[in-house]
Protein backbone atom coordinates (compact mmCIF):
# COMPACT_ATOMS: atom_id res chain seq x y z
CA UNK A 1 0.00 0.00 0.00
CA UNK A 2 1.28 3.47 -0.85
CA UNK A 3 2.38 5.84 1.91
CA UNK A 4 -0.38 8.34 1.23
CA UNK A 5 -2.99 5.58 1.37
CA UNK A 6 -1.58 4.43 4.70
CA UNK A 7 -1.69 7.94 6.06
CA UNK A 8 -5.22 8.38 4.77
CA UNK A 9 -6.41 5.51 6.98
CA UNK A 10 -5.91 7.76 10.04
CA UNK A 11 -8.39 10.31 8.71
CA UNK A 12 -12.06 9.42 8.90
CA UNK A 13 -14.39 9.94 5.96
CA UNK A 14 -15.87 12.92 7.79
CA UNK A 15 -12.42 14.44 8.29
CA UNK A 16 -11.50 13.90 4.65
CA UNK A 17 -14.66 15.79 3.72
CA UNK A 18 -14.16 18.49 6.37
CA UNK A 19 -10.62 19.29 5.25
CA UNK A 20 -11.20 18.76 1.52
CA UNK A 21 -10.39 22.35 0.54
CA UNK A 22 -7.00 21.93 2.20
CA UNK A 23 -6.30 18.38 1.07
CA UNK A 24 -6.77 19.27 -2.61
CA UNK A 25 -3.94 21.79 -2.33
CA UNK A 26 -0.68 20.24 -3.61
CA UNK A 27 1.29 21.72 -0.69
CA UNK A 28 -0.93 19.88 1.81
CA UNK A 29 -2.60 16.75 0.50
CA UNK A 30 -3.56 13.83 2.74
CA UNK A 31 -0.03 13.49 4.08
CA UNK A 32 0.04 17.14 5.11
CA UNK A 33 -3.37 16.90 6.72
CA UNK A 34 -2.12 13.96 8.75
CA UNK A 35 0.82 16.06 9.91
CA UNK A 36 -1.61 18.72 11.07
CA UNK A 37 -3.63 16.10 12.92
CA UNK A 38 -0.51 14.73 14.61
CA UNK A 39 0.76 18.17 15.65
CA UNK A 40 0.53 19.64 19.14
CA UNK A 41 0.37 23.43 19.47
CA UNK A 42 0.53 25.45 22.68
CA UNK A 43 -1.37 28.75 22.64
CA UNK A 44 -0.53 31.15 25.47
CA UNK A 45 -3.42 33.55 26.00
CA UNK A 46 -7.07 33.50 24.96
CA UNK A 47 -7.70 37.18 24.36
CA UNK A 48 -7.73 39.08 21.08
CA UNK A 49 -4.91 37.11 19.48
CA UNK A 50 -5.78 33.78 21.06
CA UNK A 51 -9.44 34.04 20.05
CA UNK A 52 -8.53 34.08 16.38
CA UNK A 53 -5.50 31.79 16.42
CA UNK A 54 -7.25 28.98 18.30
CA UNK A 55 -10.27 29.06 16.01
CA UNK A 56 -8.19 28.85 12.84
CA UNK A 57 -5.90 26.18 14.28
CA UNK A 58 -8.86 24.03 15.25
CA UNK A 59 -10.64 24.67 11.96
CA UNK A 60 -7.49 23.63 10.07
CA UNK A 61 -7.43 20.30 11.90
CA UNK A 62 -4.57 20.72 14.33
CA UNK A 63 -5.09 17.51 16.25
CA UNK A 64 -3.78 18.52 19.64
CA UNK A 65 -4.15 21.97 21.12
CA UNK A 66 -3.13 23.11 24.59
CA UNK A 67 -4.65 26.49 25.51
CA UNK A 68 -4.10 28.56 28.61
CA UNK A 69 -5.27 31.80 30.20
CA UNK A 70 -5.57 32.85 33.83
CA UNK A 71 -8.33 35.45 33.43
CA UNK A 72 -12.11 35.52 33.28
CA UNK A 73 -14.12 37.14 30.52
CA UNK A 74 -14.83 40.83 31.07
CA UNK A 75 -17.28 43.03 29.21
CA UNK A 76 -14.39 45.18 27.96
CA UNK A 77 -12.96 42.13 26.15
CA UNK A 78 -15.92 41.70 23.83
CA UNK A 79 -14.93 44.23 21.14
CA UNK A 80 -12.03 42.05 19.99
CA UNK A 81 -12.00 38.70 21.79
CA UNK A 82 -14.53 37.08 19.50
CA UNK A 83 -14.21 33.62 21.03
CA UNK A 84 -16.03 34.98 24.10
CA UNK A 85 -19.63 36.12 23.97
CA UNK A 86 -21.87 38.28 26.17
CA UNK A 87 -23.16 35.38 28.26
CA UNK A 88 -19.56 34.32 28.97
CA UNK A 89 -18.84 37.41 31.09
CA UNK A 90 -17.48 36.23 34.43
CA UNK A 91 -16.57 32.78 33.08
CA UNK A 92 -12.97 31.57 32.90
CA UNK A 93 -11.59 32.26 29.44
CA UNK A 94 -10.22 28.74 29.18
CA UNK A 95 -13.68 27.28 29.85
CA UNK A 96 -15.36 29.68 27.44
CA UNK A 97 -12.81 28.92 24.73
CA UNK A 98 -12.98 25.16 25.15
CA UNK A 99 -16.75 25.14 24.78
CA UNK A 100 -16.67 27.01 21.45
CA UNK A 101 -13.66 25.21 20.01
CA UNK A 102 -15.08 21.75 20.68
CA UNK A 103 -18.25 22.77 18.89
CA UNK A 104 -16.19 24.06 15.98
CA UNK A 105 -14.27 20.80 15.52
CA UNK A 106 -14.92 17.72 17.66
CA UNK A 107 -12.00 15.91 16.02
CA UNK A 108 -9.44 18.04 17.87
CA UNK A 109 -8.05 17.07 21.25
CA UNK A 110 -8.08 20.29 23.28
CA UNK A 111 -6.68 20.72 26.77
CA UNK A 112 -7.78 23.98 28.42
CA UNK A 113 -5.89 25.30 31.45
CA UNK A 114 -6.64 28.18 33.80
CA UNK A 115 -3.27 29.31 35.11
CA UNK A 116 -0.61 31.96 34.95
CA UNK A 117 2.55 31.15 33.00
CA UNK A 118 5.62 31.53 35.17
CA UNK A 119 9.17 30.22 35.19
CA UNK A 120 8.42 27.16 37.30
CA UNK A 121 5.19 26.08 35.60
CA UNK A 122 5.88 26.87 31.94
CA UNK A 123 7.86 23.72 31.03
CA UNK A 124 5.16 21.44 32.41
CA UNK A 125 2.37 23.43 30.79
CA UNK A 126 4.00 23.41 27.37
CA UNK A 127 4.93 19.73 27.80
CA UNK A 128 5.26 17.96 24.44
CA UNK A 129 3.99 20.82 22.24
CA UNK A 130 5.96 21.29 19.04
CA UNK A 131 5.11 24.96 18.50
CA UNK A 132 4.45 27.86 20.90
CA UNK A 133 2.01 30.55 19.75
CA UNK A 134 2.30 33.76 21.74
CA UNK A 135 -1.08 35.39 22.35
CA UNK A 136 -0.09 37.15 25.56
CA UNK A 137 0.08 40.85 26.34
CA UNK A 138 3.13 41.28 28.56
CA UNK A 139 6.91 41.06 28.27
CA UNK A 140 7.45 38.96 31.38
CA UNK A 141 5.38 36.04 30.09
CA UNK A 142 6.93 36.29 26.63
CA UNK A 143 10.39 36.04 28.14
CA UNK A 144 9.36 32.90 30.00
CA UNK A 145 8.02 31.40 26.77
CA UNK A 146 11.22 32.41 24.98
CA UNK A 147 13.37 30.54 27.48
CA UNK A 148 11.31 27.37 27.18
CA UNK A 149 11.48 27.70 23.40
CA UNK A 150 15.28 27.85 23.59
CA UNK A 151 15.62 25.07 26.15
CA UNK A 152 13.52 22.66 24.11
CA UNK A 153 14.23 23.91 20.58
CA UNK A 154 10.55 24.71 19.97
CA UNK A 155 9.60 27.38 17.40
CA UNK A 156 8.02 30.41 19.07
CA UNK A 157 5.63 32.56 17.03
CA UNK A 158 5.39 36.06 18.47
CA UNK A 159 2.51 38.46 17.92
CA UNK A 160 1.75 41.86 19.40
CA UNK A 161 -0.87 44.56 18.85
CA UNK A 162 -1.37 48.19 19.80
CA UNK A 163 -4.27 50.30 18.57
CA UNK A 164 -4.62 49.84 14.80
CA UNK A 165 -1.18 48.26 14.51
CA UNK A 166 0.54 44.95 15.08
CA UNK A 167 3.67 42.93 14.44
CA UNK A 168 4.62 39.29 14.13
CA UNK A 169 7.72 37.15 13.69
CA UNK A 170 8.82 33.56 14.07
CA UNK A 171 11.67 32.63 16.40
CA UNK A 172 13.40 29.34 15.64
CA UNK A 173 16.02 28.38 18.24
CA UNK A 174 19.61 28.31 16.93
CA UNK A 175 18.50 29.68 13.54
CA UNK A 176 17.09 33.11 14.28
CA UNK A 177 17.32 35.82 16.91
CA UNK A 178 15.37 35.07 20.06
CA UNK A 179 12.74 37.29 21.62
CA UNK A 180 15.27 38.89 23.95
CA UNK A 181 17.59 39.67 21.04
CA UNK A 182 15.13 42.12 19.52
CA UNK A 183 13.21 43.15 22.65
CA UNK A 184 16.01 43.45 25.23
CA UNK A 185 14.56 46.27 27.30
CA UNK A 186 11.65 46.46 29.70
CA UNK A 187 8.88 48.76 28.53
CA UNK A 188 6.77 50.39 31.17
CA UNK A 189 3.08 49.97 30.57
CA UNK A 190 1.32 53.18 29.67
CA UNK A 191 -1.94 52.09 31.21
CA UNK A 192 -4.71 50.36 29.33
CA UNK A 193 -3.82 50.01 25.65
CA UNK A 194 -6.56 50.65 23.10
CA UNK A 195 -7.08 47.95 20.47
CA UNK A 196 -9.41 47.83 17.50
CA UNK A 197 -10.75 44.30 16.96
CA UNK A 198 -9.44 43.59 13.44
CA UNK A 199 -5.82 44.33 14.45
CA UNK A 200 -5.36 41.19 16.56
CA UNK A 201 -7.43 39.34 13.97
CA UNK A 202 -4.89 40.13 11.25
CA UNK A 203 -1.84 39.38 13.39
CA UNK A 204 -3.27 36.13 14.77
CA UNK A 205 -4.17 34.96 11.27
CA UNK A 206 -0.54 35.45 10.21
CA UNK A 207 0.60 33.52 13.29
CA UNK A 208 -1.60 30.59 12.27
CA UNK A 209 -0.27 30.72 8.71
CA UNK A 210 3.25 30.51 10.14
CA UNK A 211 2.26 27.61 12.40
CA UNK A 212 0.76 25.61 9.56
CA UNK A 213 3.75 26.22 7.29
CA UNK A 214 6.20 25.11 9.96
CA UNK A 215 4.24 21.91 10.61
CA UNK A 216 4.10 21.17 6.89
CA UNK A 217 7.71 22.14 6.23
CA UNK A 218 6.76 24.92 3.80
CA UNK A 219 9.40 27.58 3.24
CA UNK A 220 8.82 31.33 3.30
CA UNK A 221 8.19 31.82 7.02
CA UNK A 222 9.00 34.97 8.96
CA UNK A 223 12.28 33.58 10.29
CA UNK A 224 14.63 36.53 10.71
CA UNK A 225 11.94 39.00 9.63
CA UNK A 226 9.70 41.18 11.79
CA UNK A 227 6.52 42.02 9.90
CA UNK A 228 4.85 45.25 11.01
CA UNK A 229 1.27 46.08 10.07
CA UNK A 230 -0.14 49.61 10.15
CA UNK A 231 -3.91 49.61 10.07
CA UNK A 232 -4.10 53.38 9.60
CA UNK A 233 -2.41 53.45 6.20
CA UNK A 234 -2.88 49.71 5.46
CA UNK A 235 0.80 49.02 4.91
CA UNK A 236 2.98 46.06 5.79
CA UNK A 237 6.61 46.81 6.52
CA UNK A 238 9.35 44.26 6.96
CA UNK A 239 12.38 44.65 9.21
CA UNK A 240 15.27 42.21 9.02
CA UNK A 241 16.35 41.10 12.48
CA UNK A 242 19.61 39.43 13.47
CA UNK A 243 20.96 37.61 16.49
CA UNK A 244 22.59 39.64 19.20
CA UNK A 245 25.90 37.81 19.76
CA UNK A 246 25.91 39.15 23.32
CA UNK A 247 22.28 38.26 24.10
CA UNK A 248 22.30 37.09 27.72
CA UNK A 249 19.51 34.60 26.99
CA UNK A 250 20.03 32.68 23.74
CA UNK A 251 23.83 32.83 23.86
CA UNK A 252 23.80 30.36 26.75
CA UNK A 253 21.98 27.63 24.79
CA UNK A 254 23.86 25.26 22.56
CA UNK A 255 22.53 23.58 19.43
CA UNK A 256 20.95 20.25 20.40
Amino acid sequence: MKDKEQIGLSLSEEELKRYNRQIIMPLIGIEGQKRLKDACVFVAGLGGLGSISTMYLVAAGIGNLRIIDRDVVDTTNLNRQVLHWTDDVGREKSESALKKLKRLNPYCNIVAITSAIDESQAPGLIADASIIVDATDNLETRRVLNRVSLERSIPFIYGGVDGFNGMVTTFVPHETPCFDCIFPFDIKKKGTIGVIGPAPGIIASIQVMETIKIILGIEGTLKGRLLYFSGIDMLFREVRVEKNPECPVCSQYKVL
